[in-house]
């Protein structure tokens, strides 16, 4: 329940997930959809000679990031994925920090998620139908190193 100040962010519910921006470099790119901002640890197993319990210790390992997609529609003249990504041809791929916030009502950022040390993997174009009504979409999957989450209440 919202305490009785008239503010809505003191609300007690989960924030909506469709007001959303990402940046990269300098630049602010509208997206329709981003998915697979996840971090998980790997498990070391370890079980000494002389332990009397046949069960092993389990103990935090490495972290491990998945690929992050982001989806897009198709815009006359903009080429910001194709202009990134032609870079691994050459060899000369300039990684970047990608930052995605959620927004509150206000458009302030409630959490972040920072790619650190990101490059494109896969972009996949939009496919065509003579008979469809859609937007034309692009996909862009990013590979990165390390994921930082920041609450805006708790930096």
């Amino acid at each position: 329940m919202a305490k009785k100040t008239g503010k809505q962010e003191n609300a007690i519910w989960p924030m909506p997930k469709f007001y959303f921006k990402v940046s990269w470099g300098s630049a602010t790119i509208k997206f329709s959809e981003v998915s697979g901002l996840d971090t998980e640890t790997q498990i070391i197993e370890y079980r000494h000679g002389d332990s009397k319990i046949f069960y092993p210790i389990k103990m935090p390992g490495i972290g491990k990031v998945g690929n992050v997609t982001m989806k897009r529609g198709v815009f006359v003249g903009d080429t910001t994925y194709w202009d990134w990504y032609s870079q691994i041809k050459l060899n000369t791929i300039e990684r970047q920090t990608v930052v995605v916030q959620l927004l509150n009502e206000n458009g302030k950022p409630t959490m972040s998620w920072t790619l650190n040390n990101a490059w494109p993997t896969k972009i996949t174009s939009t496919d065509l139908k003579s008979d469809g009504n859609e937007a034309a979409i692009d996909t862009i999957e990013i590979a990165y190193e390390t994921l930082t989450i920041k609450n805006a209440n708790n930096p």
